[in-house]
Order: structure tokens, then sequence, then C-alpha cells
């Protein structure tokens, strides 16, 4: 699933779904590697779309108190 696809809901199950793997610990290293360079990068989509939404709040707020 690329960037694009995922919502902040699926991001987290996925970051959810990778922590249990590595938690597990039947990953080999190249799987494991893979598996937090994704994370990693649903992390910072996370992060993104929190600072998205947060903006947009504090607009819609402001706009309110006009």
């Amino acid at each position: 699933m690329s960037e694009q696809e995922y919502t902040y809901s699926t991001a987290v199950a996925r970051l959810e779904e990778i922590l249990r793997q590595v938690q597990d610990g039947n990953e080999n290293i190249d799987a494991l590697y893979k598996l937090l360079r994704e994370a990693d990068e649903l992390i910072k989509f996370c992060r993104a779309r929190l600072y998205e939404v947060d903006e947009e709040v504090k607009s819609l707020l402001g706009s309110m108190n006009e």
C-alpha cells in the first residue's frame, strides 16, 4: 500500500501489525530491516497528518471566533 492509499487509521493499524511482527522475533534481518523502514515512513506520514489536522482545527476555531 503506498502512502497515498493510507489514512491515519490504516497507517496506525499497519504500525501495530509491524510492531507485533517485530516483537514475535520470527523475522530474519532483511525482513526486519524492511519492516522498520516501512514503520519509519508510516510514522512520518502519521506525524504529518496530525500536524495538518491540528492546523485545520486551529484555522476553523479561529474563524469561529471572528
